[in-house]
């Protein structure tokens, strides 16, 4: 399934680089620090240019560590989007409830781009990379928990994109979107 429609709210599947998307808002799976040394992270630090980082470090600096069930707002620099989301995903562990813990950072997001009264979403596959969560696992999480959210907040967000950088990705955000 490519796409889905919740109320007014178009959930969609893309494969490609989220960095390069018309949307207002670019999440970025972010570690506690906010350094954006691999990853996502990376890629947007490199695509939004020295704002995101130099934002990103005012953050910490005002606020501390970026802790988990919490989002850092920054512009976005030279991309497209108008600002980046950070939350910090679960690292997957066998003793945790990675899923409590993933849905937790994507509702915070998702709060987030409402706040800042923003309409369109893009997503990564938070924790899916170098946090380990299993990559099938971790877009089900995040599918079914914006479902549950755009549900609950109805007509607050236009658009949400799920980004998967390369096919496999793509491919388990399509088969995840049926549960959302």
């Amino acid at each position: 399934m490519d796409r889905l429609t919740i109320g007014d709210t178009m959930i969609r599947v893309e494969l490609g680089d989220i960095t390069q998307l018309d949307v207002d808002v670019v999440v970025n799976a972010a570690n506690e620090q906010l350094a954006h040394g691999g990853g996502v992270a990376a890629a947007i630090s490199r695509a939004g240019g020295p704002a995101v980082d130099t934002e990103s470090r005012a953050w910490i600096a005002e606020h501390g560590r970026l802790t988990a069930g919490a989002a850092a707002v920054t512009t976005a620099g030279a991309m497209p989007s108008r600002l980046v989301v950070h939350v910090v995903g679960p690292r997957y562990r066998a003793s945790h409830d990675n899923a409590a813990m993933l849905r937790e950072a994507v509702a915070a997001a998702l709060g987030a781009v409402v706040a800042n009264d923003m309409h369109s979403v893009a997503f990564p596959a938070v924790s899916a990379g170098i946090f380990g969560y299993p990559r099938a696992a971790a877009t089900a999480v995040i599918a079914s928990e914006v479902g549950r959210w755009v549900r609950d907040h109805e007509g607050l967000l236009d658009e949400v994109v799920f980004v998967g950088y390369d096919l496999g990705t793509a491919e388990d955000f399509r088969a995840a979107l049926g549960g959302a």
